[in-house]
């Protein structure tokens, strides 16, 4: 008996041995010496004891009594196997649901879509210490990234442990992660989505394309920081990786070679006609152009584009039904955007709203690419620019024209040159096989103040995406979880001034009076 006593405990004692080894393996996360030797020595005590009693464990597994337990631990043990099975399924095809209002705790939309899209390797090497505090957050990032693509690879490098692989890749502080394609690597900093995918887009882009915004008639200012200036706008389309520049177009006799989007925003003088036949030119060889007008006289410009189908109305649109962050009547909101069109048909529960909007319309004719893209709701109409005299602006039949109404046309212009059939998905405007001309009857939707709010930062770069042949990079962007604005109609908003101002205070007076008057009445 004490013989049986003194092998159990040195049966426990080796079990104990080798969970030290294993311990040591996940302290360290090498499989050491030290761990390999405990594991070892605890193994070959077991094997020792296992031959010593083997008559004694022989007749141990004849029992009846022993027959039933093994049963039991076996079925022990297939239950087990299959909750393995399940934790490896898991691992392997994931279902994950984010549920903050927001999605914070997803990717965009865009990032997703770029990486479906990934046809080469790409892998990122992320420079953290060990017990870095933000490391856990940019892993869970790289985590994400991984799972919508297997062509995106990442791992961890502890700069402290293995300071040759920082020098070898001219790594020199903490928090820092290496992208890398082929022979293209961007460094990127901290632990951001924006980042991480403006970083790829600049490693998977064969070429940086450039935006000419048209000067010299009044037009939004690109360095302008003011509400209505163009400075966010431009910092959005460099982040995007666009060159953006300025061009007066009465100085050129041609356009530059190197341009791949005109954009004519807000004009309060008119174009003349040379200039006019000069964006013509460019849309005939297969180049984009975007018209951003405000409600003003420009009867140059407005003939070239009825040319081309487009509907430029003389007039205001009036939505006295939505109200966003307090804006005014004269703010309309679109949600209504077309379904089939790729510049739109991703814009679902996003919402755009246009400061002082004119309409625009044209005849949907899918053969030449024209689509009304976006109109007002039904509670919108439209006035003859000068006949709104008072705020108390009310729909009147004899001036109005009832909504939906549009505010954002494109078309597509047939190019005169023969299409090259072995560069069918070139990006080269030059051979492309049709231009492009969008119309929007606002200019101040991309301002500063607006562009930053709802899905106008969205539209927007969409825009210039799709006109600049980026289709690729068509989608809804990160949000920024502090900017969330409230959408209420009017009845919405006057029933929370209500419940806010008027009511709630009442009750609280009243029931404060209440108390007072009973308890003079006790006393």
């Amino acid at each position: 008996m004490s013989t049986l006593l003194t092998s159990f405990r040195a049966a426990m004692l080796a079990l104990l041995v080798m969970a030290a080894g294993g311990i040591t393996y996940s302290i360290t996360g090498e499989m050491s010496n030290l761990a390999i030797s405990l594991i070892w020595l605890g193994l070959l005590v077991l094997l020792l004891l296992l031959y010593l009693h083997f008559p004694n464990l022989r007749d141990f597994l004849r029992l009846r009594s022993t027959q039933y337990g093994a049963n039991m631990m076996i079925m022990i043990g297939i239950f087990v196997l299959i909750l393995v099975m399940i934790s490896v399924m898991s691992v392997k095809y994931k279902l994950r649901v984010d549920l903050t209002a927001d999605k914070r705790y997803s990717l965009s939309l865009q990032t997703i879509k770029l990486l479906k899209s990934l046809d080469r390797d790409l892998e990122a090497i992320a420079f953290y210490r060990s017990d870095e505090r933000t490391r856990q957050a940019m892993y869970d990032l790289l985590q994400e990234y991984s799972y919508h693509s297997t062509h995106f690879k990442f791992w961890f490098v502890d700069p402290d442990k293995k300071p040759a692989e920082a020098a070898k890749y001219g790594i020199t502080s903490y928090r820092t992660t290496l992208l890398r394609s082929g022979d293209k690597q961007e460094t990127i900093s901290y632990e951001s989505e924006n980042k991480i995918t403006n970083g790829l887009m600049k490693i998977l882009r064969n070429q940086t394309k450039t935006v000419y915004f048209i000067g010299g008639h009044g037009e939004n200012n690109l360095t302008d920081a003011s509400e209505y200036g163009y400075q966010a706008a431009k910092k959005f389309m460099e982040n995007e990786h666009y060159q953006v520049k300025e061009l007066l177009l009465v100085g050129e006799t041609t356009l530059p070679p190197d341009a791949s989007l005109l954009v004519i925003s807000g004009p309060h003088n008119d174009l003349a006609p040379n200039e006019l036949a000069k964006i013509e030119a460019f849309v005939q060889s297969g180049g984009g152009v975007l018209f951003m007008l405000d409600p003003a006289p420009l009867p140059e410009t407005i003939r070239y584009l009825e040319g081309h189908g487009f509907k430029i109305n003389n007039d205001i649109i009036i939505d006295k039904l939505i109200r966003i962050m307090g804006t005014n009547y004269l703010t309309p909101v679109v949600m209504d955007y077309d379904a089939e069109h790729p510049l739109t048909r991703d814009l679902t529960n996003i919402y755009t709203f246009f400061p002082i909007a004119r309409s625009i319309e044209i005849d949907k004719d899918p053969a030449k690419g024209r689509y009304v893209l976006a109109r007002t709701s039904s509670s919108s109409w439209a006035r003859s620019k000068g006949q709104i005299k008072d705020d108390n602006v009310e729909f009147d039949e004899k001036l109005d024209r009832r909504g939906p109404v549009g505010v954002m046309a494109v078309a597509t212009v047939s190019n005169d040159q023969p299409s090259d059939p072995t560069n069918k998905t070139s990006n080269d405007p030059k051979t492309a096989q049709f231009g492009r001309i969008l119309v929007i009857g606002d200019s101040n939707f991309a301002g500063n103040t607006h562009i930053q709010l709802a899905g106008n930062r969205d539209l927007f770069l969409n825009i210039v995406n799709w006109l600049s042949r980026d289709e690729s990079m068509i989608s809804i962007r990160q949000k920024d979880p502090s900017l969330n604005p409230l959408t209420m109609t009017d009845a919405q908003g006057k029933l929370s001034f209500w419940l806010a101002v008027i009511i709630a205070p009442s009750l609280f007076l009243i029931i404060g009076v209440g108390v007072v008057l009973r308890r003079r009445q006790r006393a």
